[in-house]
């Protein structure tokens, strides 16, 4: 429904001197007339590992829903808007354990560290 935004300027998506309120505001705005079906959203997060001769991107996501409304005061920026596929709860609603088993940070951050283990092996 937004065309891949906020992408990589999620944290300025409301401006330059904004915060996660102002962006939370900003996508609730652009979402108002959405409906539920299609309200479907995903976090994405790359890492990269780059040095002499070596330059490796380590992927990770997690799927979910764009609510209507936030919900939940723990996390930080889009968290009171985002129910991740496999909750109940959003991610500023869930524990910091649960999110980082499923956040795609996580899920990054995991492949980067079974990459290092195989290469320092």
């Amino acid at each position: 429904a937004l065309g891949g935004r906020p992408g990589v300027i999620s944290a300025r998506y409301a401006g330059t001197d904004c915060d996660d309120e102002a962006n939370n505001d900003k996508v609730l705005e652009e979402m108002r007339e959405v409906p539920k079906e299609r309200r479907a959203c995903r976090f994405r997060c790359v890492l990269a590992l780059v040095g002499d001769g070596l330059e490796e991107t380590f992927s990770g996501s997690c799927g979910g829903l764009l609510l209507e409304e936030r919900r939940g005061t723990g996390g930080f920026g889009y968290d009171p808007l985002f129910l991740p596929d496999e909750s109940e709860s959003t991610f500023a609603e869930i524990s910091l354990e649960e999110k980082a088993r499923i956040s795609h940070r996580a899920r990054a951050l995991v492949k980067l560290v079974d990459w290092l283990g195989k290469e320092v092996a």
